[in-house]
């Protein structure tokens, strides 16, 4: 756990929170928030009447990594967005190397029965 999830509430469980909910939980603007939402493209709440945003938790938790990113660990818009990306690339390529071991290991268990 970061330093600053120890420093921020915790998260209720919720199923949707709105801009301002979510402000106070990640203790951060809602304007920054809206900002944000432009500059990352991982960072999509759903939009209802009015054009209201809705968070879910896994925003939530974006939020705050993208926050850790840029005033904890000084990165710049585009340097957190390109340690986002390489998140997700290798979060991706994991689960392939999972997805094939798997498969090899089923390979394994039909040859034994």
């Amino acid at each position: 756990m970061s330093l600053i999830d120890q420093q921020l509430p915790s998260i209720p469980s919720k199923r949707y929170f709105t801009i301002s909910e979510t402000s106070g939980l990640c203790e951060v603007k809602p304007h920054v928030l809206r900002y944000w939402e432009q500059e990352f493209s991982q960072l999509k709440p759903i939009k209802r009447k009015g054009n209201r945003r809705y968070y879910q938790r896994h925003d939530v938790l974006l939020i705050r990594q993208i926050k850790e990113l840029l005033y904890d660990a000084g990165y710049t818009i585009l340097g957190a967005k390109q340690k986002l990306n390489s998140d997700e690339t290798s979060k991706e390529s994991k689960q392939s190397e999972f997805k094939e071991i798997k498969e090899e290991l089923k390979d394994l268990i039909d040859i034994l029965d």
